[in-house]
């Protein structure tokens, strides 16, 4: 694993998945043509929890201009600054199905928060980290 540390916090919008996993494609299809932005042109995020035993999984992107996330009826999430332990997957669109594997694995270390969400961040159509916040 490696470290990278986000100096400001990132304001995000977008919306919980409620068919997950089978829902994440077009979700993110819908953020994409909402905004108008490829990833690569805007920072896209998958992040999710567990709540009362179950996956919790939201997709957002990020916040370009204040008061996007009404402009487009979604909701508000804020990535916290700070350090982050990170896992770079290469070819992610191939390899979709060994994600929640990466984040067992970084589970596993006793240094990170394990009671903040788990971020995929999606950095273009090749590109993606997996990242889970340092305590």
């Amino acid at each position: 694993m490696e470290k990278i540390n986000l100096k400001n916090d990132i304001k995000t919008f977008g919306k919980q998945v409620k068919t997950f996993p089978s829902g994440i494609s077009e979700a993110f299809d819908e953020l994409i043509k909402k905004t108008g932005d490829c990833a690569g042109e805007r920072n896209y995020y998958g992040i999710s929890y567990i709540e009362n035993n179950n996956m919790i999984y939201n997709v957002f992107a990020e916040e370009k201009q204040e008061g996007e996330a009404e402009k487009f009826n979604y909701k508000t999430f804020t990535i916290k600054s700070g350090e982050y332990f990170t896992e770079t997957l290469k070819n992610w669109r191939t390899q979709t199905n060994c994600i929640k594997d990466i984040f067992n694995e970084m589970m596993q270390d006793n240094r990170v928060d394990k009671t903040t969400p788990a971020i995929e961040w999606y950095k273009n159509d090749e590109e993606m980290l997996c990242m889970i916040k340092a305590k």
